[in-house]
Formats: structure tokens, sequence, C-alpha cells
């Protein structure tokens, strides 16, 4: 016999989960007794905000592929953890967010703290639900576990009502991890596949979701350069396809460039690989017909649920992206693509050359630097806002490096996403991009780093504003200033203060050294980058901006 919480935790070992990130909180007190005893085989990382423990499991999730778990309390708790995982079901990544609850007895008469997490958190995730009878624990967090890995991967959210995790039972324990195959595409599928790519003039594949496999990722790469077809990432899978491939063309992504868009428009079949068709990779659904594109379209997605919700498909294929992939670079398609590959390529390519920024550090000689010193393997994080164009369009991502970026547009994603990089894998290096509002929205969770030995390297780009906000303020009420303008603390202090190491980078010329010295810190580093206003986007200006608006004006 044991209580409620010490079978949960058992079940989470036996499906072999390792990581957790939370908050504590009185309803399951019977879960913390019960991780009391599992350090090193399911550890507990202890964050400061429940939102910042949610981003934190999100990240887990698309990093490895396996759930990641949080544990929160009830009501406010519960809450705060929200945002994690609206982010974790637009980024279509597994996360299990496990919520205290009140007791049994209680529910339903408003007790304190009470939410009905069913009504709450159905729409945000694939599947809410609450454990009423701890006799039933195995059962469902076994479908919880399956629900959160297959299909499109997704969040799940399981209450846990104080009192059952406190009854006894002697139910046995899950005895194995859950192992679901990759559905693979008919035979008859592939053929049709290659067919209507083999008859294209314009091909392109775009490719994004979760799920890839490394094995997968180069396949694609095979399947592509064999084809020589170009590729564009989905908004933020920038990793999920070699950018130094000279089939890469760029990311669909916000702000799309017109190079990319003209692409996806001027495409006669596009190959849509495992994604789901957001409104920044299909630029407000422009660039295609909704529901039917002039572009012939083949959709390949893992979930059959995501083929056909948006565009009507000439081909839809439920198959996972690894599985497709390996048949098709191994059918040896071919078409008289160079010249359209090279152009795509070129559009890529011109991107890179940036202007001189009026900034005191210019973030695209910082980026220029990055691209040449950071590991192989480096992973990069950010949050939402202007500055997340640094990360998202002027670094190329190699087959090893990653990208952690919030689809939702979630600011405050990226500190805790490199604290959860860093859990997982403390000899990478990982690089944060924060914009000086957007830290804020977790700069506590330094803390956490700093009790967990998880400390990235923090690259706050502090222009004292909210950027992205300014920028449409200036476009609709050109010089009139309101409720964007930042008074910011001492980032130094601050990052000291957690035992980072910290500076101030006042000039270009002085990023490469202070950069020099973040990677050699044992402690990480926060460093504070002295950016201007003036350069809220990498080709206009904001005076560029207001005076366009102004000549705009009736």
């Amino acid at each position: 016999m044991r209580n409620g919480g010490t079978l949960l935790i058992e079940c989470l070992v036996a499906l072999g989960a390792r990581h957790s990130f939370g908050v504590p909180g009185e309803s399951y007190l019977a879960v913390l007794d019960a991780l009391h005893d599992t350090n090193g085989a399911l550890d507990l990382t202890l964050c400061r905000n429940e939102g910042g423990a949610a981003f934190m499991a999100a990240a887990y999730g698309k990093l490895t592929g396996s759930p990641g778990l949080c544990f929160v309390t009830r009501g406010p708790g519960a809450t705060n953890a929200s945002i994690g995982v609206h982010t974790a079901m637009q980024d279509s990544v597994p996360m299990i967010l496990f919520v205290g609850q009140v007791g049994a007895d209680m529910i339903g008469r408003e007790a304190f703290q009470e939410v009905d997490y069913r009504a709450f958190f159905g729409p945000l995730a694939k599947w809410a639900t609450e454990i009423a009878d701890a006799d039933r624990i195995p059962e469902i967090i076994a479908r919880a576990w399956t629900t959160a890995i297959s299909g499109r991967p997704g969040p799940v959210v399981v209450a846990l009502p104080e009192d059952m995790l406190t009854t006894l039972s002697d139910v046995p324990t899950l005895n194995a991890p859950v192992a679901i195959a990759e559905p693979a595409p008919a035979n008859v599928a592939i053929d049709k596949a290659i067919a209507l790519l083999s008859g294209a003039k314009t091909p392109l594949i775009i490719s994004g979701g979760n799920g890839w496999t490394g094995q997968g990722r180069s396949a694609l790469e095979r399947l592509a350069q064999g084809a020589d077809i170009p590729v564009l990432a989905a908004f933020r899978f920038q990793d999920h396809f070699n950018n130094h491939s000279p089939c890469y063309a760029g990311d669909a992504g916000v702000g799309m460039t017109s190079a990319t868009k003209k692409l996806i428009v001027e495409a006669d079949v596009i190959l849509a690989l495992n994604i789901r068709f957001g409104e920044m990779t299909t630029d407000g659904y422009s660039a295609l017909k909704v529901p039917n594109p002039s572009q012939t379209l083949i959709h390949v997605h893992s979930s059959d649920r995501e083929i056909g919700k948006i565009y009507v498909p000439t081909l839809g294929i439920h198959a996972g992206p690894n599985m497709f992939a390996e048949a098709l670079a191994a059918a040896g398609i071919k078409g008289d693509w160079a010249k359209w590959r090279a152009d795509a390529r070129c559009g890529y390519e011109a991107e890179f050359d940036l202007p001189a920024l009026p900034s005191p550090v210019d973030m695209g000689v910082v980026m220029g630097h990055l691209r040449d010193v950071l590991p192989d393997d480096a992973v990069l994080t950010n949050g939402a806002g202007n500055f997340a164009v640094w990360p998202n369009r002027f670094f190329k991502f190699g087959p090893d490096q990653r990208l952690l970026a919030p689809q939702s547009g979630a600011m405050g994603f990226g500190v805790p996403a490199a604290i959860a990089a860093k859990v997982v894998d403390p000899d990478r290096t990982i690089v944060c991009f924060a914009g000086d509002g957007d830290f804020q929205m977790n700069c506590q969770e330094l803390g956490t780093a700093m009790q967990a030995g998880a400390q990235p390297i923090i690259l706050i780009l502090n222009n004292g504003t909210y950027g992205t906000i300014r920028m449409h303020q200036e476009r609709a009420y050109p010089g009139r200033v309101s409720g964007t303008t930042l008074e910011n603390p001492d980032f130094v202090a601050l990052g000291k203060s957690y035992g980072f190491h910290a500076e101030r980078v006042e000039t270009t010329e002085d990023f490469k050294s202070a950069f020099a010295r973040a990677l050699a810190s044992e402690t990480g580093a926060v460093l504070d980058l002295n950016t201007s206003t003036e350069a809220l986007t990498p080709r206009q200006t904001l005076s560029q901006i207001r005076a366009g608006a102004k000549d705009d004006q009736p």
C-alpha cells in the first residue's frame, strides 16, 4: 500500500520521466513527498513562478521529444501556468501539467482557490482531466503520456484532488514506457507525391513541426538536395533543416520577406511537411488562398486532424515526417529546377547583407560574430519582440544546433527555456536572446538557474522600450508615444546578485571580448547590450517608420 502521490511518481518514472519543473503548493504535498525519494531518477527543478515553470516544461518537451512535466498548485498556480500550456499547444510539443486540486468533497462549491480545470484548460490543451480515484492513476497517467506524444504532440492537464493523493492504493504501477510507432505513408500516397513533384516547374518544401529525429532531418536534407528543391522552414522551426544547405531558402515567419512570400506564391507544387499552417507561416493566410490554394498542395502530417483543417490539399497524407522523408529521399526525384532553387538561396543569402545600424551595439555585427564562434551544438532561445528577429533570421542553424522559440508569441519564454536546456545538457552552450521588456517577464527565474546550477548566457537587448508595440504605435500614431517607454533596473547588478557573471556592453567593439568572458564563465552570464530604440528593425529606423507614417496621414 502507498498513497496516490507515490503511485503517481512511480508511474512517471516507469514511463521514462527524468526531470520535472514546478512551484510547491500545499495541494500536492503528497507528490512533493514522493519526489523526496527520486533524486537522480526523477528530479524536480524548483522554479520561482508557475509561468516560468510551465515554459521550462514546454521547452523541455520541444528539446527532448519527451513530455515536459510541470507541477503547480491550485487556482493562481494553475492560472499562472496557463501561458506555458498555450505555448506548448501552439508549438505542438508534449507536456503534462499536474495541478493540485481542492478535495473531492469540496468540488463544485467554489472552495478556496477552486477552478474547474476541464473547463478552464479545455480550449488550451489536447486533453484536460481530473483523477478522482487513486486506483485509476496508472490508467490515466498512461493515457495522458500517450496523448501528449502521439499524433500532433501537445499539452495535457491533469488535476489532482488533494484527498485522492493521500488515499492508499495497492494497484500495480505501470511497468514499461509507452512506445508509439510513427505512422508510415502508404505506397500509393508516395507514388502520387512523387508524380506531383516530378511534374512541377517550381516546387517548394515547407517543413516544421515537432517529432523529427536526427535521421529524419538528414533524410529531408537528402531529399531536397537530391531533387534540388528549395526548402522553407515554418515559423520558428529554422533548426529542423540545415541552414548551410544550398537548398535552404529561409523561414516563413513573422515579418516575412518579400522574397519568401514570392517563393510561396509562385510555387506550383508545395510539399507541406509536418506543418499546421499557422498565421505567420502563411503571411496572415494570404500567401495561399483559403480554403482552396492555387498551388498544388501535398500536406503530410502525423495527425489526420491537421490535414484539411485550413487548406484543402490536392493530396493529404497521414504519416510521420521521418518515415515520409525517408521514403521520398529514396525515390530519386529529379526536375529542371536548378535556377529556381539557386534564386531562392540567393534571396536568403541577401538577407545577411545589412547596413550599419544606428545603435551603440550593432546587432548585425554581433550576429556575424556569433555565427563564427558558437559551437556546432549550441542552443538558442528567445521570447517575443522585435529583438527576436536576430536569432530567428540572422543565425544559420547547423544540423545539431537548436532553436527554442514560442510560436505563441509569448514574452518571457527565452529565459526559462534556456534554463531548461541547461538542465537537460549542462555542458552545452545555451544562449538566450531577450529584450529588456521580455527579460523582465521572467528574470526571477535566474534564481532557479542559480539553485539548479543551470546558468545559460543571456543577452539582453536593452533599448528602453517595448519595441514591437512602439513600432506599431509609430506606424499608427506617429510621434505619440504612450505606454511603451521602460525605465529599467541595473541588469548587471541583478545578474550578479543571482551569481551570474554580468557586464554591460556599451559598444559593438566591446562585444567580442565580453562574449568570450561569457563563454568562459562557469556560472553563466548576463550581458546587458546597449542598443538603440532608433534601430527597432534591421532595415528601417524608428525615424523612417515615423516619417513614413506621417506621410500616409490624411
